[in-house]
């Protein structure tokens, strides 16, 4: 039980992905919606910030995967 319990907090990392891809999405539109000249400047940092982002989900993925397989 102790296994699934530790699967599913690791797969808790995905909420916390979506929501701050969300935020980083909507602070962008803002962003070029004040200041539309600053659009390829703020792009560029909203992409890494979104591969950074997505890559703590995938941690997260691969720690619940790692669990699962000491499960068996």
């Amino acid at each position: 039980a102790a296994g699934l319990i530790g699967m599913g907090c690791a797969a808790a990392g995905f909420d916390g992905a979506g929501v701050r891809i969300g935020y980083i999405f909507g602070t962008v539109v803002e962003v070029v919606a004040r200041q539309p000249e600053a659009e390829a400047r703020v792009t560029k940092y909203m992409w890494i910030g979104f591969a950074l982002v997505e890559a703590i989900a995938l941690y997260g993925l691969v720690i619940a995967f790692i669990i699962m397989g000491f499960r068996k």
